[in-house]
């Protein structure tokens, strides 16, 4: 060790750091930060679709997933479908497009002044933001315009939603036909059982209120007190498994604990078991719904 001229010991000099070497330590300090927020992100999102809530829609032996939010409004873009007379091919081709537009989220911004589930713009005469944000507004509005496009039910899915939207990226929305058609089958009845949600418990009591509202809404369907449930009569044995799968996807917002329809039984849980369809303990007729309210 050097020492002073007095005998006193010096600490070795070190050499100095020029600017270079700061910097580098500054890329190397942002690379780990964003690395650690990368893999923070990732857990979470993976921890969100292994245990969080979830929802999940199957078809022809394929399945799409979810969160209870985006299967909720493919529920109402669907129902309004059925409610209007059109074939499962309409469904999809909005479900399609709202995938690619929105992610199947009621979302209050987008490109210029475009809102809401189809990004529709009130500039261009979709009608007022406060009106676009509403999921059954919007969906009907799509509706009337895809009637409109000459050869919507046999055209190809970019050139028809493209007649509709008259987006910048046309050629997206044929990435997510697969997607639409499976929640167009199942959220249809057309696929019965497909559809099972993984969720939380309730807060509070069910909204019976809004249940009916929304089934009055998105189906033109009344539902009927029993027994400390909610009865709800089909037309038809498909309409029904349309309901009831529509009750699965709506659980989250409407507090439903449960939905029976003729020998089968969804109950709401936060395990893998809400994932089926298991035996009713109760059967019911097969065109007659119930949802269990608690």
């Amino acid at each position: 060790m050097p020492r002073s001229r007095n005998g006193f010991a010096l600490a070795e000099e070190r050499p100095r750091r020029g600017p270079g070497s700061w910097v580098a330590r500054g890329l190397v300090l942002t690379v780990v930060l964003v690395a650690g927020l990368g893999a923070w992100f990732g857990g979470r999102t993976l921890f969100q679709s292994v245990l969080g809530p979830r929802c999940q829609a199957s078809a022809a032996g394929s399945s799409v997933d979810f969160d209870p939010e985006q299967m909720s409004n493919a529920a109402t873009i669907t129902a309004i479908a059925l409610r209007r007379g059109l074939p499962a091919r309409a469904a999809t081709i909005a479900l399609a497009t709202a995938i690619q537009e929105s992610k199947l989220r009621n979302i209050r911004y987008g490109d210029r002044d475009s809102v809401g589930l189809f990004q529709q713009r009130p500039s261009q005469g979709w009608g007022t933001v406060e009106q676009i944000l509403d999921p059954e507004y919007s969906t009907n509005k799509f509706y009337d315009a895809l009637v409109k496009v000459d050869g919507w039910e046999t055209g190809t899915i970019t050139v028809v939603a493209q007649k509709v939207q008259r987006s910048a990226y046309p050629e997206a929305y044929a990435d997510h036909e697969q997607e639409g058609r499976i929640l167009a089958s199942s959220l249809a009845g057309h696929s019965p059982r497909g559809v099972g949600c993984r969720l939380d418990d309730p807060e509070g009591e069910a909204d019976v209120a809004l249940v009916g509202r929304l089934l009055d809404a998105e189906y033109a369907l009344t539902t009927k007190a029993v027994d400390g449930t909610l009865s709800v009569q089909a037309p038809s044995e498909q309409l029904a498994w349309s309901v009831a799968s529509w009750a699965v996807a709506k659980a989250v917002d409407t507090g439903i604990t449960g939905v029976t329809i003729g020998d089968r039984q969804w109950t709401r849980s936060r395990d893998s078991s809400a994932w089926e369809w298991q035996s009713a303990e109760t059967p019911v007729g097969s065109q007659e719904v119930r949802l269990h309210l608690t």
